[in-house]
This record gives structure tokens, sequence and C-alpha cells, in this order.
């Protein structure tokens, strides 16, 4: 669990516990796919599986969605963001992850699909490279 006073992994500027903690306690809900994209990113970053899995389609949730051992965020860069605004019913976020396992640094290039179930954001499915 991360301090929280600490920068929030999301990339926001802001603090975990003001950012994107309340999301993951289920205090709140992201009002945007981005917003929700950040927070999945944050949930990997500090091992908050129950989020990335609460957050994730049930149409195309793996059974299994906990962390890669040695596996390490380290940044995340948002590229683009196409819809996906509080009023929207569907929305892409296209970002840049940055991570470290025991072979070294990569960078994980997803272009993201999210839709609105209810009132809430899900994760729906991503087309991935790493370029």
């Amino acid at each position: 669990m991360a301090d929280a006073d600490a920068r929030c992994p999301c990339g926001s500027g802001g603090s975990y516990a003001a950012c994107c903690e309340p999301l993951h306690d289920g205090r709140e809900t992201a009002a945007t796919a981005e917003r929700l994209m950040r927070s999945r990113y944050a949930a990997y970053a500090l091992g908050r599986s129950a989020y990335v899995f609460r957050t994730w389609h049930p149409r195309t949730r793996p059974a299994d969605v906990e962390p890669v051992p040695g596996l390490v965020w380290t940044g995340l860069t948002v590229q683009d963001v196409v819809g996906g605004g509080a009023d929207d019913a569907e929305g892409t976020v296209e970002f840049e992850a940055a991570f470290v396992t025991g072979e070294g640094p990569d960078v994980l290039h997803e272009r993201s699909r999210f839709v609105r179930r209810g009132d809430r954001w899900v994760y729906v499915d991503g087309d991935t490279n790493t370029p």
C-alpha cells in the first residue's frame, strides 16, 4: 500500500490519498474513461488487484488479475483520449506504461476501450504493442 502523502502513480501530480485511493477503496467512481485508466494503472502499480478486477467488463475479464511477480510499473504517459467524457457511453485511451522486470526496462503501449455500464466506466479490452 502506498503512503497516503506520496504522489499518485497515475501521473496526475496529486497525492495518492486525494487521487486514486478513493476510487480504489470504492468511495468514488471515475467520471471519465481516462480517469478510470489512470486509476487502473495506479492499481497495477500498487498491487490493488481487486480494483483491477472490479473495473474490468465481466464479458472480457480474465479469471486472474494478480500482479506479475518481479514486474514494477515505473511511469505512465497518456497519449490520446477519444470520447470517454462524463456524458459519453464509450471512450478510448491510448497510453504508454513503463515497467521494469528482471530482464530490464520496457514499455507497454496500449489503446484501451472503455464503456459505461450503468453509472460506472469499465475497461473492455485494448490493442497492445511495444513500439
